[in-house]
């Protein structure tokens, strides 16, 4: 059972809640609310003593600002597991800040050959969105899916200097 502290903090990009356990980050949600349990473990707010808690939150702050983020924090990898974590991983460790790679691509290098689709589910999985940047996915055609807008994507693709600001913003 794992226990739980959570941090709302608020960006540029909007509200996040970070989640950790001893481990390190669980999760990452774009809504500032109270996460769910895993396996049965205690929820509490974090405290100043949350040290990964503490890290995480800061380095996101830092990176919704614009500031170039290389994430530090270690990440408890518990809510994902076989080729999503896999393919997480793979993300994690080979995408760095500034730089994409598209759906079929990062299938190709999964060894899932024809998998895009698959990818593409796996993104919308990531329950540690931000710190395992499924964001720096793209699709053959364009900027591709995101589970809370493209709008959304596209501000994040911006902050990361990837993508231009529009003249409308």
């Amino acid at each position: 059972m794992a226990d739980i502290a959570w941090q709302a903090v608020d960006t540029p990009l909007g509200a996040f809640t970070v989640a950790t356990t001893d481990e390190g980050v669980v999760s990452v949600d774009f809504r500032s609310r109270r996460p769910r349990a895993v396996d049965g473990g205690a929820v509490r707010p974090g405290t100043s003593s949350d040290t990964v808690l503490t890290s995480a939150v800061s380095e996101i702050a830092t990176w919704a600002s614009g500031v170039p983020t290389a994430f530090t924090v270690p990440i408890d990898w518990s809510l994902t597991s076989g080729v999503q974590r896999d393919v997480l991983t793979l993300l994690y460790e080979t995408v760095p800040y500034g730089q994409t790679i598209g759906y079929g691509q990062l299938a190709d290098q999964a060894g899932l050959p024809g998998g895009a689709r698959l990818v593409g589910q796996i993104m919308g999985s990531n329950p540690i969105p931000v710190i395992v940047p499924c964001h720096r996915v793209l699709a053959a055609d364009g900027i591709g899916g995101y589970g809370l807008g493209v709008e959304l994507k596209r501000r994040i693709l911006v902050v990361e200097g990837v993508l231009q600001p529009s003249l409308f913003d």
